[in-house]
């Protein structure tokens, strides 16, 4: 087993690699400036490697920018490799990063939330206390007045 530490140093180089072997390297028109790698993992005994992209676009801009990376797997792997070093060349998968919808999901509620607090603060705006403004017995039955003057 490897040590964290080189799995995230071989992870981090992984995903430069694949980034720039995206950019300039690969001619397939399926990729092109759509596709960003956003984060890279190495299993702890550095054979498997999951990286992870987004996809600018629609449902099928992002299913013809997955057909293009697994067609582009085998020369981006080489490229790994020349550039890792290592005895073995981490098999690469790739994975469609939920981080876009998660993003849109969460800003989703925080919209449903302020919605729902203009309601309850417009709702609230003309309202008055339901037993007066001091909701408190007083135990000789003084008045607010009695008790501000003491």
């Amino acid at each position: 087993m490897a040590d964290n530490a080189r799995a995230k140093k071989l992870a981090d180089l992984i995903q430069e690699v694949v980034a720039q072997k995206l950019q300039r390297g690969i001619k397939d028109p399926r990729l092109g400036t759509h596709v960003t790698i956003t984060d890279t993992r190495v299993t702890g005994d550095l054979r498997e490697a999951t990286v992870f992209y987004t996809v600018y676009g629609d449902d099928e801009e992002r299913a013809s920018a997955a057909a293009g990376l697994e067609s582009a797997k085998g020369v981006l792997r080489s490229a790994v490799g020349a550039a890792a070093g290592t005895k073995f060349t981490p098999t690469l998968t790739f994975v469609a990063d939920a981080l876009p919808e998660n993003a849109r999901t969460i800003e989703d509620l925080l919209d449903r939330a302020r919605a729902s607090d203009a309601r309850v603060r417009e709702a609230s705006s003309g309202a008055t206390y339901a037993g007066g403004a001091d909701p408190y017995r007083k135990a000789d039955g003084a008045s607010d007045e009695d008790t501000a003057s003491e």
